[in-house]
């Protein structure tokens, strides 16, 4: 036994030492991706209920947590946003973090702001957001998003003719 572990340590050693074959190679354009990810990318999928796009930017391992700690998975997205389309007219996401790791990881976080018409009523939603993106094979995933501080402002819109 004593010998088969001393023949094992040379093995165990170049194993923990070789390079892996898909090395993580972060660029000068990952910030640019990254931010037509999020800004433009990301709205997209939600408001054209695009899931082949959703499906290519979520990781499998994607989670996200709402506002009430609810957690959803990729396949929940998907199913959501081909089941339901906007209800907003305008929205718009502005980053306030993006830091991007030497190891493929990427943080963004920033406020959403959703507007639109409900009824007589038009509306203001605001939330924050944070999202994990890692670099796999070459191409940007969201593993993680959070969303919270969610508030909605109405205001009474004028009857027609006045």
């Amino acid at each position: 036994m004593k010998y088969i572990l001393i023949l094992m340590i040379p093995v165990l050693l170049v194993n923990c030492t070789t390079p892996s074959t898909n090395p993580i190679v972060v660029t000068g354009e990952d910030e640019a991706i990254l931010r037509e990810f999020k800004t433009v990318l990301w709205p997209k999928a939600y408001a054209e209920q695009d899931t082949a796009l959703l499906n290519s930017m979520l990781h499998e391992e994607f989670e996200l947590v709402d506002d009430n700690g609810d957690k959803y998975t990729k396949a929940d997205e998907l199913e959501y946003i081909s089941n339901y389309g906007p209800t907003y007219d305008e929205f718009d996401f502005e980053i306030t973090r993006l830091d991007i790791f030497e190891n493929g990881t990427a943080v963004i976080s920033g406020t959403g702001t959703m507007k639109g018409v409900d009824g007589a009523e038009a509306y203001i939603t605001t939330y924050k957001s944070s999202n994990v993106v890692v670099k796999v094979d070459g191409q940007w995933k969201a593993i993680n998003s959070h969303v919270s501080g969610v508030k909605e402002e109405r205001f009474p819109m004028a009857p027609e003719g006045e």
